[in-house]
C-alpha cells in the first residue's frame, strides 16, 4: 500500500479544539492548512431562532462521565438528543435556539470538544417524537441463504453485456469462486429494491437499516427500502447480483449485503446520515462497505471552519471506528473532473442552500473518500464499443496520493427498481461497488484478516495502470495531467482491481 502522504489522506485521530475551531490533527501535519496557505472561505450556518437545526456534538474524551456531563449540557442549553454514539463520543441534537452553539460549550466546558450545525437549512424531517438512546445488538444476525455454487448454475443470460466485470476479471475469479454467503457488504446508499429478483435473495433483512430519519437508528421493515431513488439498487447489482439464471452478475454474488439507507428523499447524506451508517456497519460486523457518495452539504469540509470541522470529526470518528472493528470501507472519489491533490476552489457548496464559490486549502477533505484508511476508487471507461482496454472516464476525480485503485465506472450495466430491470449508469458511484465486491471477494477468502490487510491486499494485487491520456472530454475541456509513475499515479492509484487475484493469490 503505497505511503499516504498526502495532505488530505493524512487525516487521522481526533478533533482538538480551542474554543469551537477544530481541525483533526495528523501526524503529517493535521487537517489545519499549511502556514504559507489562505485560510478557507467562510461560510457561515446560520441557526435563526425558533427554526430547528440539526448539530453534531462531540465529547472531548468518549468516557462515562464526560458523556453524561455533556448529555447534561445539552439540555441546558435547550437541545434534544436524537442519537447518541457513546462509542465514539457523539452527540446529535436538533435545536431551535440561536445560541446553541455556544451555549453547549459553555455548559459543557472542557467535556465539549466541538460542536456544529451540519446543514445550511432547517431539518425537513423533524424532530422524532421518541427520544432517548437505543442500544442496538451488536450481534450479526443472519437470514438464512441459499447460494448456490459457481460450478452448480450457468452463466446468467446478461453476462456477456457485462464487459466491466471481464476488465477486472470477475468472469475468471467466479470459475474458481462465488464468494462466501458469510460476508456481509453494507450498501450505504439510497436503499436496495427489496424484490428485485438478482438482489432478493442476497438481501440480508435483518441487519439492513435507515439512517435518514434525522440521523437516527430507524430499523422498520421497509424504512431501508429506496423511495425517490434506484441508486443503491444500481450498486448493489454491482456488487452482489446472485448467480440465479437471470439478468447479470455481481462481482461476489455469495455474499450478503446489507441496505443501510443514508440517502434522504430530498437526495441529502447529511453528516448524521453518514454516522449512523458507519456506525451501524461496525455494529453488524459488517465485512464491508460501499460509499458512492459524498457527504453534503459540502463537497469538501474544512478543518479551519468550526461547524465543518466538528461535522467532518464526527463523520471521521465513526469510519475509524468502525475500521478498527474490522470493516473496510470503499469510496467513490467523485464526479468533478478535479485534482483532489491540487483544487484550491470549490463551486458547488453548499449544495442544500445556495452553493458559493470559496477558496478551500490543505485542511480541506472530500468525505468519506479522503478519510485515512477508506479505499479512494477512480472510475475508468472502455476505449471501444467492443474492446476491454480502459481509459480514465472524462468525469472522473484524480489525485496523486489520494486514488488508491480504478475501477470500472462508465456505462455499467446493473439492476434498477423499475420494473425489477436493468440499466446503464456512470460515475464513479458505479466504480466503487466493484472495488467492494473484490473486497468481499477477499473477505471471503481470508476471514480473520483486518480491514487494514484487505486494504492493502486490494492494492497489491491491483494490475498496474501506467499514466494514459483519459476518455476525451466531451466539452473539449483539458485534463488535469496524470502525474506519478507505475504502479502510483493520480489517475488510477495503485492499478485496476484484479478480482481473480483475489481469490487465488
Amino acid at each position: 500500500m503505497h505511503a499516504l502522504t498526502h495532505r488530505r489522506r493524512a487525516l487521522t485521530g481526533l478533533v482538538a479544539t480551542a474554543a469551537l475551531v477544530a481541525g483533526a490533527l495528523a501526524a503529517s501535519g493535521g487537517a489545519s492548512a499549511a502556514p504559507d496557505e489562505p485560510p478557507s472561505t467562510s461560510v457561515p450556518i446560520l441557526t435563526p431562532e425558533g427554526q430547528i437545526s440539526s448539530y453534531v456534538v462531540n465529547v472531548r474524551k468518549p468516557k462515562d462521565n464526560h458523556f453524561r456531563n455533556v448529555r447534561r449540557a445539552i439540555g441546558r442549553a435547550d437541545g434534544t438528543v436524537i442519537e447518541e454514539w457513546p462509542q465514539i463520543g457523539v452527540f446529535v441534537v436538533h435545536s431551535t435556539s440561536e445560541s446553541f452553539r455556544s451555549d453547549v460549550v459553555e455548559e459543557g466546558g472542557d467535556n465539549v470538544a466541538s460542536v456544529g450545525a451540519t446543514r445550511t437549512v432547517a431539518v425537513v424531517e423533524g424532530t422524532p417524537d421518541a427520544m432517548g438512546a437505543r442500544s442496538a445488538r451488536t450481534d450479526v444476525q443472519k437470514d438464512e441463504f441459499a447460494n448456490t455454487a459457481a460450478e452448480d448454475v450457468a452463466r446468467d443470460p446478461r453476462e456477456g453485456e457485462q464487459w466491466d466485470m471481464q476488465v477486472i476479471k470477475a468472469d475468471q475469479a467466479h470459475e474458481v469462486s462465488d464468494g462466501s454467503g458469510d460476508v456481509l457488504v453494507g450498501v450505504l446508499d439510497s436503499g436496495i429494491d427489496p424484490d428485485h429478483p438478482d438482489l432478493q435473495p442476497n438481501i440480508d433483512t435483518a441487519n439492513s437499516v435507515n439512517c435518514t430519519d434525522a440521523g437516527r437508528v430507524d430499523t422498520s421493515p421497509t424504512g431501508w427500502h429506496p423511495t425517490t431513488s434506484d441508486h443503491g439498487t444500481h450498486v448493489a447489482g454491482t456488487i452482489a447480483a446472485a448467480r440465479n439464471g437471470e439478468g447479470i452478475v455481481g462481482v461476489a454474488p455469495n455474499a450478503r449485503m446489507a441496505s443501510v439507507k443514508v440517502v434522504s428523499d430530498q437526495g441529502f447524506i447529511y453528516p448524521e446520515f453518514a454516522v449512523c451508517g458507519f456506525m451501524w456497519a461496525g455494529m453488524k460486523g459488517m465485512d464491508v462497505t460501499n460509499n458512492s457518495y459524498f457527504v453534503d452539504p459540502f463537497m469538501y469540509w474544512c478543518g479551519d471552519q468550526p461547524d465543518q470541522a466538528a461535522a467532518m470529526e464526527a463523520v471521521n470518528r465513526a469510519v475509524q471506528w468502525s475500521t478498527k472493528r474490522g470493516t473496510v470501507h470503499a469510496a467513490a472519489a467523485g464526479n468533478a473532473r478535479t485534482d483532489l491533490a491540487t483544487n484550491t476552489v470549490d463551486t458547488s457548496s453548499p449544495n442544500d442552500s445556495t452553493p458559493v464559490t470559496r477558496t478551500i486549502n490543505s485542511g480541506c477533505f472530500d468525505i468519506p473518500a479522503e478519510l485515512p484508511g477508506v479505499v479512494t476508487v477512480s472510475s475508468f471507461a472502455r476505449q471501444s464499443p467492443m474492446g476491454l482496454e480502459t481509459w480514465l472516464s472524462n468525469f472522473s476525480n484524480r489525485g496523486l496520493g489520494v486514488i488508491d485503485v480504478g475501477a470500472p465506472g462508465s456505462s455499467i450495466l446493473s439492476t434498477i427498481v423499475a420494473g425489477n430491470g436493468y440499466g446503464l449508469k456512470s460515475g464513479t458511484s458505479m466504480a466503487s461497488p466493484h472495488t467492494a465486491g473484490v473486497l468481499a471477494l477477499l473477505a471471503g477468502e481470508h476471514p480473520d484478516w483486518s480491514a487494514a490487510q484487505l486494504a492493502e491486499a486490494l492494492e497489491q494485487q491491483a494490475d498496474d495502470k501506467p499514466c494514459a491520456a483519459p476518455q476525451p472530454d466531451p466539452l473539449g475541456r483539458p485534463n488535469p495531467p496524470c502525474v506519478g509513475s507505475t504502479p502510483d499515479n493520480s489517475y488510477a492509484g495503485e492499478g485496476m482491481i484484479d478480482a481473480l487475484d483475489a481469490v487465488t493469490s
